[in-house]
Parts: structure tokens; C-alpha cells; sequence
């Protein structure tokens, strides 16, 4: 499997031309790691657990990928949409999609 694209700040990876956010870089490695644990134990409880979906929730935030951007230049989230449609579309253009 081949790692998604992710754009040149970046700020997004691209699945299937949609952008999806990234999570903050900034974070020390061992609380990335400890929120990624807590996000895929609450993914794995969804099914059982209606409160999961909270917690997935919660750790997204914290990890930036949801919430307030994690970025201090003021551009704006682009954040689940179309990359061809965003500031990243010739940069998108210029990928190959194959």
C-alpha cells in the first residue's frame, strides 16, 4: 500500500482527490501516540460502546485533525474537501493519479 499524498505545507493528506487533515506535528511524540492509541481503541468500541463515538471524537480534536486548525498563518481549513476545488489544485493537477 502506498502512503497517500500529502500537500507540500503539509497540512493535508489526499484519499481519493478529498483532503483530509493532518494531524498537528508539533505534538510531542509520546502524546501523538498516546491520543492515536486512544483514537483506534475508541474506533474499535463504535460498535459496541454508543459513547465511542465521542471519544473518537475527542481524540481527533486533540490530535488537530478536527476542531480548531492547528496552523497560525490564517489560511483557512480546507478540511474534507475536493482537492481540485482548493488552493492545492494545480499542485493536485500536477500528481499522478494512476
Amino acid at each position: 500500500m502506498t502512503a497517500p499524498p500529502v500537500t507540500p505545507d503539509g497540512r493535508y493528506i489526499v484519499v481519493r482527490g478529498r483532503l483530509w487533515r493532518r494531524a498537528n506535528p508539533h505534538l510531542p511524540e509520546a502524546e501523538r501516540q498516546r491520543l492515536v492509541d486512544d483514537l483506534m481503541a475508541a474506533r474499535r468500541a463504535v460498535r459496541y460502546d454508543p459513547a465511542a463515538r465521542a471519544r473518537v471524537h475527542a481524540a481527533k480534536v486533540a490530535l488537530g485533525e478536527r476542531g480548531p486548525v492547528w496552523w497560525t498563518d490564517g489560511a483557512p481549513d480546507q478540511n474534507r474537501r475536493m482537492a481540485r476545488n482548493t488552493d492545492y489544485a494545480d499542485w493536485y493537477a500536477g500528481l499522478d493519479h494512476t
